[in-house]
């Protein structure tokens, strides 16, 4: 996007004078938050169109996690693609947070958010899988809790698949294979990034939800993503979640194998008080380190970029955007 920030001395708007956000070169004219994804809606609107993205008869879909990305997607193509549907995959395991914010996303949207749901349920599936717990190289509960669901709603419909992957992002998205589903990154192709995603749920009054205070990602509360320090907020905030996730960690006593959240780690190990006083220093080490490195930033953004920092496996799309 031919653009660039505008400094702290920077002009009005172009069209309501509020203090602007970014200068575009090409256009010549400073816009204001408001009026930039005014703008960047209607390129969207241009580029669907031009591409034939949309053709009657086709489904489009985008899919909630209950995270930033994917609301704040919901919230730009609301009024830019009609029909939209509005699903989310609901494993029953779930943070409370999470279903309070999909109320409010919700009532924003002014539609139902289809919520299905694989009625057999987690513990089904983790007799299936031998009480062999989920990770990041057995994702066997996104496939099956996650993506099968959705897989089994759409059937064998053409569907476009609305995915909140920014254009500040260099990953791509776990969804489907199937050959008629076939996922768009409107965020990649209008270069929306991480602050542009701040000022659409800032300016929609949606905002984040509550669990961002303690954790980054959405998803199940025993999610074998989560750093340290965001079990230390389970323990803190949902100590009976907590519990429940220590109770699916096991020990084999034929092989003494452990089937741990964590890796080399129980919950049992992790909530000791020494360890949670050295879990706590080295997050808050990290924590002012990249303040330091990033001045004035919101603090969402510092806790997102530490985690991210610790983070060397790609989540799933489905659970965390």
């Amino acid at each position: 996007m031919d653009s660039e920030p505008v400094r702290r001395d920077a002009p009005t708007c172009a069209f309501c004078g509020e203090p602007a956000v970014i200068h575009q070169r090409q256009a010549g004219r400073y816009l204001c938050g408001t009026h930039l994804i005014a703008d960047l809606g209607q390129r969207v609107s241009e580029t669907i169109a031009s591409r034939q993205q949309v053709v009657p008869g086709d489904c489009v879909a985008v899919a909630l996690s209950g995270g930033k990305d994917s609301t704040a997607l919901a919230i730009y193509m609301r009024d830019r693609v009609a029909d939209m549907e509005y699903v989310f995959c609901d494993t029953k395991k779930e943070l409370p947070e999470t279903y309070e914010y999909l109320d409010r996303i919700e009532a924003y949207l002014g539609k139902p958010i289809v919520r299905l749901c694989d009625d057999r349920g987690f513990d089904h599936w983790l007799k299936i899988y031998n009480n062999y717990l989920p990770s990041s190289r057995m994702r066997w509960c996104t496939k099956a809790l996650k993506i099968k669901p959705f897989e089994k709603y759409v059937g064998d419909d053409e569907v476009m698949m609305y995915v909140g992957i920014r254009a500040d992002e260099d990953r791509a998205a776990y969804i489907s294979t199937k050959p008629n589903i076939h996922p768009v990154y409107p965020f990649k192709d209008d270069g929306i990034d991480l602050d542009g995603v701040h000022r659409i749920l800032e300016e929609s009054g949606i905002g984040f939800p509550e669990y961002y205070k303690w954790r980054t990602r959405s998803g199940c509360y025993f999610c074998f993503f989560q750093r340290r320090h965001e079990w230390v907020g389970l323990l803190e905030h949902h100590p009976d979640r907590f519990q429940d996730a220590k109770d699916y960690e096991k020990l084999d006593p034929t092989t003494g194998e452990r089937y741990t959240w964590c890796q080399r780690e129980s919950l049992e190990e992790l909530q000791r008080p020494k360890r949670i006083a050295e879990i706590r220093e080295a997050h808050e080490a990290a924590m002012r380190r990249e303040k330091k490195r990033q001045a004035n930033r919101p603090l969402v953004e510092v806790l997102a970029d530490v985690y991210d920092d610790e983070d060397d496996d790609q989540p799933c799309f489905f659970c965390h955007f």
